[in-house]
């Protein structure tokens, strides 16, 4: 397995980077990719561990060692096979995801870990490059129909693994453009939108059918969804967080999402004169310290704002590891990413009282209050705020980026179906308590991980053909079901 001792003379090397002000004149990806040659020796790390613990860091049980090994080797037709045959769509996961694989990498317990998710993005952009990767057409059908509500991660991961089981497959969007979050949350410097087009193509190709600006239960009806033998809901949890607090209706204070979308549609559908909401010449204060914070800094950089500043209300995480999450355990560490890099005021430990509005309702400030977080054995930590660290910050534009409580709620009332105590669509083994519909992704388990959506997607298509056929062929994930490369 990969070259023995390896990990001891060879280091680990990632993908560099343009220039910050280079990268800042457009909305294009901006990492520049290793030579293969390089590549191969990064192969060359993987340490043939006896437990590979980077297995069940990841979601979909990708094989790494044995792509790792064949990419040592120079095998990368075969190392596609592999990666396919567990992940749909390595070229999402391999620009976008968090890699909880390389967090549990054994090198990384004394070293810096094996650079598993820059392998798994060259694989597959090596696969295109080389024509490789082509559509796999059912060779016969089976008569049963599914629909899948729903073009994020999980719905399409679930509609091919149905189409490959011989079911014809409709996936209804209500958007004007397939990808949910992927096309509409994720900014184009982190992903193009052609990547999402090239593999809907391939869907297409494969016989998967597709319906946009159809919204289901809104100008689609219900009754006519239940005209399929079986139904996946995959709509994502789209409910998003506000804060209730004086001021919040104030003229330039803005969620997240509707900020990074407007973006994206500025670059694709919409004229520039479309829409007024940027973050050109303004104060822009980004309220929530995750990934969706983070894009919100690298976007109002490229739209030229005067100032950026993040605020998050929990601690600044450690640089290294804490012992509360040690290896193999996902850590709680400080991130910094290419967004903060290109210039952002981070501030820790902050608390929003009030969004100050002029005369007229425009935002002209926000008040906040520095905080701090008490806790004590058995008890839920308590807020404390700290008198006299009042502050008013000057800020056009406020961008609410704290999360989602959950899906939208339209479906399961239409449907009669039954939500859990977080307002997820509840279900068991995917299937909610009406037998022909099921769910997937964060509609069922909450705001996660796109890794995770496509992990759903794919257990879900196979908990669909056992309801339709009594059995499936469909892989599930983990070295068990490992298609021969």
């Amino acid at each position: 397995m990969g070259q023995i001792g390896g990990f001891k003379t060879i280091h680990r090397q990632d993908e560099t980077t343009k220039k910050v002000q280079q990268r800042l004149q457009d909305y294009n990806e901006f990492t520049i990719p290793l030579p293969l040659a390089s590549l191969q020796k990064q192969g060359s790390r993987c340490m043939d561990c006896g437990i590979p613990f980077c297995h069940s860091g990841c979601p979909l049980g990708n094989l790494i060692p044995d792509f790792n090994d064949m990419i040592h080797r120079g095998e990368w037709k075969k190392a596609l096979i592999l990666l396919h045959s567990t992940n749909n769509f390595p070229e999402f996961t391999g620009r976008l995801c968090p890699a909880p694989c390389e967090k549990s990498c054994v090198l990384g317990s004394i070293d810096q870990p094996v650079a598993i998710e820059n392998i798994e993005k060259s694989i597959v952009e090596k696969g295109f490059s080389e024509g490789w990767i082509t559509p796999e057409i059912p060779t016969k059908r089976t008569g049963k129909k599914v629909a899948i509500v729903g073009s994020g991660p999980a719905g399409l991961s679930a509609a091919q693994q149905l189409n490959r089981a011989g079911h014809t497959v409709t996936v209804f969007e209500r958007d004007d453009k397939l990808g949910g979050l992927l096309r509409y949350g994720i900014p184009n410097f982190k992903l193009e939108k052609e990547i999402i087009d090239r593999r809907i193509a391939l869907l297409k190709a494969e016989g998967i059918q597709f319906k946009t600006k159809c919204h289901v239960g809104e100008n689609y009806p219900i009754d006519k969804l239940l005209h399929f033998d079986a139904i996946v809901l995959c709509g994502g949890a789209t409910v998003k967080r506000s804060l209730p607090i004086k001021g919040i209706e104030s003229e330039g204070v803005v969620q997240a999402m509707d900020f990074l979308t407007a973006q994206t549609k500025r670059l694709t559908t919409l004229k520039k004169s479309e829409t007024k909401l940027t973050a050109k010449a303004k104060h822009v204060i980004v309220i929530g310290g995750g990934d969706t914070g983070s894009d919100c800094v690298g976007t109002s950089n490229r739209q030229g704002a005067k100032s950026v500043t993040n605020f998050e209300i929990m601690p600044k995480p450690p640089v290294q590891r804490h012992p509360s999450t040690p290896w193999p355990f996902w850590p709680m560490q400080l991130k910094t990413t290419t967004s903060h890099e290109e210039g952002c005021d981070r501030n820790w430990l902050i608390s929003t009282k009030e969004f100050v509005k002029n005369k007229a309702g425009k935002l002209i400030g926000i008040k906040t209050i520095d905080v701090e977080w008490k806790t004590e054995p058995g008890k839920s930590p308590l807020l404390i705020e700290k008198p006299g660290s009042e502050k008013t910050w000057p800020c056009d534009l406020a961008l609410l980026a704290l999360g989602f409580t959950g899906p939208e709620a339209t479906l399961s009332k239409q449907l009669g179906i039954s939500l859990d105590k977080k307002t997820n669509y509840a279900a068991v083994n995917y299937q909610t308590n009406l037998p022909k519909v099921f769910t997937a992704g964060d509609m069922r388990r909450g705001q996660s991980l796109i890794v995770w959506a496509i992990s759903e997607g794919r257990e879900a298509a196979r908990a669909v053909d056992i309801y339709l056929c009594g059995k499936t062929n469909l892989p599930t994930k983990g070295p068990g079901d490992l298609i021969k490369a």
